[in-house]
C-alpha cells in the first residue's frame, strides 16, 4: 500500500469515528487525529530506520573498537543490543583510568558525609551520565533474571539473605555498580563475567 492509499484508508477510518452520542466527529477533530497520525508513522519509520542501522552496525564483522565491544557484550544472556549500544556509547568508548573512575562517571559511587566525628554515606551521587546509570540499573534487574548462576547474582542473593524491602533497592545499584566494571572490562579485555551464560548461537 503505497503513501497516498494509506492515506485515503487513514480519512476513512477517521471518518467512520464516532461521540460518544453517535454523532460524526467534529471536521477539525478529524483532521487532527490525521495530523497526528501522520506524526506518529514519521517517527516510527524514524526509529525503523535508526534500528535498522544499529543492528546493521552491531551483526557486520567490523574490527572497529564500539562495535566489536557492543558484539561481546550482547553475545550475553540477558544484554540486548540496545543495551549494549548504550553502554558502549554512552561510557565504554571513554578512557577510565580505573574501575572506581567508570563508577563515578555513570554516578554510582557513594557520598560520604562527614561532620565532626560523625560520618556516614548518603547514597550514591547521581552525579554522573544519567543514561548510562539508567541502562545499567535496569540491566542489573534483568542480570538477576537471566544470569541467576553468575557470581555477580550469587553475592547478590548472599547479601540480601532474608531482608527485602528497601534493602533490595540498595543491594540493586551496588549490583549495578559491580556489573557496570564487569561489564567495561569484557567489552574493553574480552573478560567473561565469572559464572555468567552466553547468548546460543
Amino acid at each position: 500500500m503505497n503513501t497516498r492509499e494509506l492515506k485515503r484508508d487513514r480519512r476513512r477510518q477517521a471518518e467512520e469515528l464516532r461521540t460518544a452520542l453517535g454523532d460524526p466527529l467534529p471536521e477539525n477533530a478529524t483532521a487532527r487525529i490525521l495530523r497526528l497520525l501522520d506524526r506518529l508513522e514519521l517517527v516510527l519509520d524514524q526509529i525503523r530506520a535508526v534500528e535498522s542501522r544499529r543492528d546493521t552496525l552491531a551483526t557486520t564483522a567490523s574490527e572497529a573498537a564500539p562495535e566489536l565491544m557492543m558484539k561481546r557484550l550482547a553475545g550475553l544472556r540477558g544484554v540486548g543490543i540496545q543495551s549494549a549500544t548504550v553502554l558502549v556509547r554512552e561510557g565504554f568508548v571513554r578512557p577510565f583510568r580505573s574501575a572506581k573512575a567508570l563508577g563515578s562517571y555513570a554516578g554510582l559511587v557513594g557520598a560520604p558525609f562527614a561532620s565532626g566525628g560523625f560520618s556516614h554515606e548518603q547514597g550514591i551521587t547521581k552525579a554522573g551520565n544519567r543514561r548510562l546509570r539508567t541502562a545499567v540499573v535496569e540491566l542489573a534487574w534483568l542480570w538477576l533474571r537471566y544470569q541467576p548462576g553468575s557470581a555477580l547474582s550469587r553475592w547478590f542473593a548472599e547479601r540480601l539473605g532474608a531482608t527485602g524491602g528497601r534493602m533490595r533497592k540498595v543491594l540493586i545499584v551496588a549490583l549495578a555498580r559491580k556489573l557496570l566494571v564487569a561489564l567495561w572490562r569484557l567489552a574493553t579485555q574480552g573478560i567473561i563475567p565469572d559464572g555468567s551464560a552466553l547468548t546460543p548461537a
